[in-house]
This record gives C-alpha cells, sequence and structure tokens, in this order.
C-alpha cells in the first residue's frame, strides 16, 4: 500500500500513520529501529529497495530524506507512505523536502516520526557530509553508514576517514571485505602455523576496500605490507589479491574474475572458491546486525592506517 501526502505536515504524517494500520489492515510488527536514509532522487528507489529487503531481517521503519537543490524554491514538504507488500518487513516513509524547509535542522523533521525507545541508524548511500557525525541528524544516530565507493575519489575519502571517526561510524567499503577476512583467518588457522613476514595486496584503483584491507592486516599481522591500486585496464574492479609470505612459501588468495577467488598455498592443491562481489542489500544488513560502535573498524581506519605506508605505484612494482 503506498500514500501520497503532497504539502504535509509532520504531525499529518503521524496520524496518517496510524490511519494506514487501521483502515489499511496493515499489521504493525515488532520494529526494532529507525533507519534514516539521506540520498538523491535518482538513486531513491534501488536504496529503498537494499531496505526492504535488509528489513526482513530488521523490522524496522525507514525514512528517507531526498532534499532539493533549489534553495529559492517554495518551502516544502511532500511525504509518501508505503507499508505492506511496498516495504518488505518495514514502514517506509518518503520526505522531498524543497526550499528553505531543506536548510532547517533535519532533527526536527525527523524526531516525530522514530520509533519510541529504539535505536536510530543514519545512512548517506551517496550525499555524505564532510563529518557525519557533527550532523544534526548523524548527532541522534547510534550508527552513521557511509559508502567510500560512491564518492569521486574513494581513495581520498578513506584516507581521510580515520581525522573524521567517531564511536558508530562505519563505512560499507569495510563491510564489503567480511568475506576476504573470513578466508585470510581461517588460512591463518591451519597448519603449518606459520608466521607470516609479509603481505601484498592488489586492487582496483576505484576499490576503497583494497586501503582498508591493507590496514586491517597491517594492524593484526604487525608485519610490512606492500599494497597498490591496479590500472583498470588490469583489473577494473575490487580487490584483486591478497598474498601472504611465509618461510614455507607464499599463500596467494586471488580473483581470475569477480565471482570466484583462487586459493594457492605450498604443498597443496589449488581451490577456487565461491567469491561473489557482497550485494548491497547484504553489506546493510550486515551493518544493522550491530549498533554499538564497531571497535577494530575504528582501529583500522585509526591506527592501523597510520602505521601503514603509501600504496606502491606501478614504477615501484616493475622495479622488484
Amino acid at each position: 500500500m503506498i500514500v501520497d501526502l503532497p504539502d504535509t505536515t509532520v504531525s499529518k504524517i503521524s496520524r496518517a500513520l496510524v490511519n494506514v494500520r487501521e483502515e489499511g489492515g496493515a499489521v504493525a510488527l515488532g520494529r526494532v529501529l529507525t533507519l534514516i536514509i539521506l540520498t538523491r532522487e535518482g538513486a531513491m528507489e534501488e536504496v529503498i529497495e537494499a531496505a526492504n529487503d535488509a528489513s526482513r531481517e530488521h523490522p524496522m521503519r525507514v525514512i528517507v530524506l531526498l532534499i532539493g537543490n533549489d534553495q529559492d524554491a517554495e518551502s516544502r514538504l511532500d511525504a509518501q507512505i508505503r507499508v505492506g507488500g511496498d516495504a518488505g518487513a518495514s514502514e517506509v516513509i518518503t520526505l522531498r523536502i524543497a526550499g528553505e524547509a531543506g536548510n532547517s535542522n533535519l532533527e526536527s523533521l525527523v524526531t516525530g516520526l522514530l520509533l519510541p525507545d529504539a535505536p536510530v541508524v543514519v545512512w548517506w548511500p551517496n550525499r555524505t557530509p564532510d563529518n557525519p557525525s557533527k550532523t544534526s541528524i548523524g548527532k541522534i544516530a547510534q550508527r552513521r553508514i557511509t559508502d567510500a565507493a560512491t564518492k569521486t575519489d574513494p581513495a581520498a575519502w578513506v584516507a581521510d576517514l580515520g581525522s573524521k571517526y567517531a564511536p558508530g561510524d562505519t563505512d560499507l567499503a569495510w563491510t564489503r571485505l567480511t568475506r576476504w577476512r573470513e578466508q585470510l583467518a581461517a588460512i591463518l588457522d591451519q597448519p603449518p602455523y606459520e608466521a607470516v613476514t609479509g603481505v601484498r595486496v592488489r586492487g582496483a584503483a576505484d576499490s576503497p576496500s583494497t586501503a582498508l584491507l591493507a590496514a586491517w592486516l597491517r594492524l593484526t599481522l604487525d608485519v610490512p605490507v606492500d599494497w597498490a591500486y591496479l590500472d583498470s585496464a588490469e583489473w577494473p574492479h575490487g580487490i584483486k589479491s591478497v598474498t601472504l609470505v611465509r618461510p614455507s612459501g607464499e599463500v596467494v588468495l586471488e580473483r581470475p574474475n569477480s565471482d570466484v577467488a583462487i586459493l594457492t598455498q605450498p604443498g597443496q592443491p589449488i581451490h577456487d572458491l565461491a567469491f561473489p562481489r557482497r550485494t548491497l542489500r547484504e553489506c546493510l544488513a550486515e551493518e544493522l546486525r550491530r549498533l554499538d560502535p564497531d571497535v577494530l573498524y575504528g582501529r583500522v581506519i585509526t591506527e592501523g592506517w597510520e602505521l601503514l605506508h603509501r600504496p606502491a605505484t606501478k614504477e615501484t612494482r616493475e622495479s622488484e
């Protein structure tokens, strides 16, 4: 069910939510959190779809804010409510804010729509402020989710994450590393239990996860990490490979394509692993499983990043 509320107010939206449940027969499930999404018009349906899919694991109320760019436009608030089959296991409220209303304190626009006594998570899938924790919306949230992969310069955004970090911050570039981190940890838990003396990490120039993986390995293994971004002609997207250097030889986890990884270890058969890229829904659902600060992420982008050397250049790699 979809209900449009043109030129409305927050109090009218709240009353409409009650009427939708009573008149439309929508059953209010136990909501565990409020997810606030600040996005742009062209990306709205994609992020709502991801939130709806994630809501099947985390029933929630979703509030989507779309702020118009024309500051001279008439101040206006248009809303839409989606429930039932149009909202997964959530309630979706979209707020289109025009004119002066977009310059006001956004917290005041959403306060009356927040679930009582429920955690608040804010997600900036594309329109990200320089310092999310300092914004009016960010201050009321337990978790703040950004996505370096959507930035014009992902490498620069990742390099600056540590300077702006506040407990509760996270980035989907980190979440996309879960499968890599799990596989590398599993390798180190198996014989021959040798110490790692060095690491090499390679990834595409548009992959901020490459830098975060290198910083995580530098922090956790406390060994030198040689990492670099590859030209798009050499590898177009995502992380390409990780090499762990051990006395008995090198352990290599490498992607020949975006769906498979090949694990090569000294004295063992070569293993082909299913390694598909994680979807937006999977990453969002994982981040919503925890509402406390991700301490390891905080250490990686601050301590790990400070320990990491600058990425290797093409010239230095060719001279090796």
